[in-house]
C-alpha cells in the first residue's frame, strides 16, 4: 500500500506524477480559510506533507500522528519548529542551492533598478512626463566599483559577490556567523563587524535567514550607522527589518533608498509607508519565481519526500 501524503502547493504536472509513483497524494493547489480544515483532517493519516509557509508546530503535529517527514519548497524554514519535529523523530527538508542564480539576479536587478530609479523613471516615461532632456534632478548613482555589503555570506550570498564582483568591480564587504573562506578567495571578500560593513557599504544587502537571533536585525542603531548616500536590500525575510525604523531612516534621508522583495506582512498591505516612497523599489516576494527554478526546487522537495519515506537520507535535510 503506498503512503499517503500531502502536497499543499501548486506543483508542475511531471513532479506530481513523481511523486504519485510512490505515493497517493493528496493535492491542494492552495492552502485557504476554506480547505483548511480539510488539509487538517487529511493530515491524521499522512506520512508526509510538501509546500511552503504552513506553520509546522506541536500543535499541527498533534494532528499528525503518523507523520514522518515534512518538505520545504524554500531555502527557509522558519516555519517549522525544528524542536517540535525532532520530539517526534520527524524529518525536515528544505530546497537550498537550486535558487541561488536566480535570487542573486533578483537581488542585482533590485541594486540597479534603485540605484538607476528604473521603476520611477518608467512610470515617469508611460505617464507623458518626457519632454525634454533629462534633468540632473532624475540622475541615479553608479553601482560599479561601489562597496557592497552583503549580511550573510550563504549560497545566495556567494553567488550575489561573484556577480557583483566580476561584473560590476565592487568590493564586497560581508558579515556572516563564520568566515567564508571561498568567498574572500574567489571574490575578494572581506570579513568585518556587522558595524563596519554598515559604515563602509554603499549598499547594504541582507541575505540572513530568519531565527530568534535575526528577528529584527535591522533597526534604529543599524540605519543610523549607514551613509546619507548608501541603499537598503532586503531579499531574506521581512521580519528581519524592523520596518518602522526602516521608513523612519527613509523620511528623514539617513540612506538613500531601498529595494525591497520582501515584507513583515506578505502580501503588504496597501496603507504600508514603504508603498508611497518614490525612492523604495517594492516587489511581491519573486526572489525564486521563475518557472526553471521553481520546477527545480519542487522536485528537489519531492526527492527528498520519496527518500525519507522510504528510510533513505533525504538529500536536504535540515540538520
Amino acid at each position: 500500500m503506498k503512503p499517503k501524503v500531502i502536497v499543499y502547493k501548486k506543483v508542475d504536472e511531471k513532479v506530481l506524477n513523481f511523486i504519485e509513483n510512490t505515493c497517493e497524494v493528496t493535492y491542494f493547489e492552495k492552502l485557504d480559510s476554506q480547505n483548511y480544515p480539510l488539509f487538517l483532517k487529511e493530515l491524521k493519516d499522512a506520512r508526509g506533507i510538501l509546500g511552503s509557509g504552513v506553520k509546522v508546530d506541536k500543535e499541527l503535529l498533534e494532528q499528525a500522528p503518523l507523520l514522518k517527514i515534512v518538505c520545504n519548497t524554500s531555502v527557509g524554514y522558519d516555519n517549522l519548529d525544528l524542536t517540535a519535529l525532532a520530539d517526534r523523530g520527524i524529518l525536515a527538508t528544505n530546497t537550498p542551492d537550486v535558487l541561488n542564480d536566480t535570487v542573486a539576479d533578483t537581488i542585482m536587478g533590485l541594486i540597479l533598478s534603485t540605484a538607476r530609479r528604473m521603476p520611477e523613471l518608467d512610470h515617469w516615461v508611460k505617464t507623458n512626463q518626457w519632454k525634454s532632456g533629462l534633468e540632473e534632478k532624475w540622475f541615479g548613482v553608479d553601482v560599479h566599483h561601489k562597496v557592497l555589503g552583503i549580511i550573510g555570506m550563504g549560497g545566495i550570498g556567494s553567488v550575489l559577490a561573484k556577480r557583483a564582483h566580476f561584473g560590476f568591480d565592487m568590493e564586497i564587504l560581508y558579515h556572516n556567523r563564520s568566515r567564508n573562506e571561498e568567498a574572500e578567495q574567489k571574490f575578494g571578500a572581506t570579513y568585518c563587524s556587522l558595524e563596519e560593513l554598515l559604515k563602509k557599504s554603499d549598499f547594504v544587502c541582507l541575505m540572513t535567514p530568519l531565527t530568534p537571533q535575526t528577528e529584527k536585525l535591522m533597526g534604529i542603531k543599524e540605519f543610523n550607522l549607514m551613509k546619507e548616500s548608501s541603499i537598503f536590500i532586503n531579499a531574506s525575510r521581512g521580519k528581519t527589518v524592523d520596518e518602522e525604523a526602516l521608513i523612519h531612516a527613509l523620511q528623514r534621508g539617513q540612506i538613500l533608498g531601498a529595494g525591497l522583495d520582501v515584507f513583515v506582512e506578505e502580501p503588504v498591505n496597501l496603507d504600508n509607508r514603504l508603498l508611497s516612497m518614490k525612492n523604495v523599489v517594492t516587489l511581491p516576494h519573486i526572489g525564486s519565481a521563475t518557472y526553471e527554478t521553481r520546477f527545480k526546487m519542487a522536485m528537489l522537495a519531492a526527492t527528498n519526500l520519496i527518500a525519507g519515506l522510504k528510510g533513505d537520507i533525504p538529500p536536504t535535510l535540515i540538520k
